[in-house]
């Protein structure tokens, strides 16, 4: 077995000593003592259907449109081996999205981050696969997404333009690299600032993607001093300043409190394999970053 399946089977309670449970990856052995490794059967080499609500933006015969909910992962994976946006997809496409594109992730194209809302594209059939799978490497699919962020970038608007790699410290994580990576280009308009005018508190950002990196919109803010709020992993802890009334006391709650980054993809656009033709699909605001947003808007604005 790999090193990182033993430590997933401790994590799991799945080693024991006696009667003790081992849980930290760290314990040493030492000779002579017994351990019990509990490996569990096998999961299905294909994902299986599953009966979870989706919200169908668009379907046809060749590909669905999906706007996915915050907390819904794409693909199984470890630590995500059902429950996700796949094991959905099979159960409301059935035998159709059958073998499109892999085993493990059937007609995905492309993938949201587990906790950012918005539209998602899938194929149903090989054509359309391939069809997609070329507009995405050549980059003509339409992505913008709606970001809200601490502090305010000084210039309106502009091109992020890094290389972007693994994280050598963190492999669960990415970050610009100076050498090695590879290219991300993404292109930021501010819309909106919330607070004081000197130093805003928070900013709605509009995100338009010219490559496709894992994590490309998180790193990129984060690189240019202004994460996304609520991103658990590339966000920086931050204070937010002396509230001088109850309301604005209610508003810092709500920032530095919400749960999740706040990273919405609400428009998608692409040339359909079939028709011949561009089709263009808009997001609502999910309620949760509605919320955040008119919690903002109550501050005073620059």
């Amino acid at each position: 077995m790999s090193r990182s399946r033993l430590k997933q089977l401790i994590d799991e309670g799945r080693v024991r000593r006696g009667g003790e449970t081992i849980k930290d990856g760290n314990h040493r052995v030492k000779q002579g003592e017994h351990y019990i490794v509990e490996v569990p059967a096998p999961l299905p080499a294909k994902p299986q259907g599953q009966d979870i609500p989706l919200t169908v933006v668009y379907e046809d015969e060749d590909l669905i449109v999906i706007d996915k909910p915050a907390g819904l992962v794409v693909h199984p994976a470890a630590g995500n081996p059902d429950g996700t946006l796949v094991n959905a997809l099979i159960a409301h496409c059935g035998d159709s999205l059958a073998g499109v594109g892999g085993v493990a992730r059937p007609g995905i194209v492309h993938r949201l981050d587990k906790d950012t809302s918005g539209l998602l594209v899938a194929a149903k059939n090989e054509r359309a696969m391939r069809s997609l799978a070329k507009q995405f490497a050549n980059h003509t699919i339409e992505r913008a997404y709606y970001a809200v962020v601490w502090g305010s970038p000084r210039l309106g608007e502009g091109l992020i333009e890094t290389q972007i790699g693994r994280n050598p410290f963190d492999r669960k994580r990415m970050g610009v690299m100076r050498t090695g990576g590879k290219e991300a280009r993404t292109r930021y308009r501010v819309l909106e600032r919330f607070g004081e005018e000197t130093r805003p508190l928070a900013s709605l950002i509009e995100c338009r993607l010219e490559t496709g990196r894992t994590h490309q919109i998180r790193v990129h803010l984060t690189h240019l001093g202004h994460p996304l709020i609520g991103d658990p992993s590339y966000g920086r802890a931050r204070q937010a300043p002396r509230a001088k009334t109850p309301e604005e006391t209610g508003v810092y709650e709500t920032v530095t409190n919400f749960p999740r980054q706040a990273l919405h993809a609400w428009l998608l656009g692409f040339q359909h394999p079939s028709l011949h033709k561009t089709l263009r699909f808009q997001s609502e605001w999910p309620a949760d970053m509605a919320e955040l947003l008119n919690a903002l808007r109550t501050l005073k604005k620059p």
